[in-house]
């Protein structure tokens, strides 16, 4: 049986002008394809109006972190990501 853990992703995107809706979209498309599930996305204020996008999912864990953020790092303006909480889940 493959374990699962939850993982709670940040992705900062490049300016205040960025369309979150487009990241969340590239994101789940791109994780969808690494087999994550139950993924879900929170908005949060941060400062001056700009706003970072934190993703949450569910992953087998053999599929680790690099991989998460270098995937999501390409997503088009996108400034940074970062695995702010990785826990195992079930397994």
């Amino acid at each position: 049986m493959t374990s699962v853990v939850a993982i709670i992703v940040k992705l900062m995107p490049e300016s205040l002008q960025t369309d979150l809706r487009e990241i969340e979209n590239k994101a789940r498309h791109i994780m969808e394809k690494h087999h994550a599930q139950n993924i879900s996305f929170e908005e949060r204020e941060l400062a001056f109006g700009l706003k970072s996008l934190h993703m949450k999912m569910a992953c087998p864990e053999e599929l680790g972190t690099d991989i998460i953020e270098v995937e999501l790092a390409k997503i088009p303006n996108v400034s940074s990501v970062t695995i702010e909480d990785y826990r195992r889940a079930f397994g």
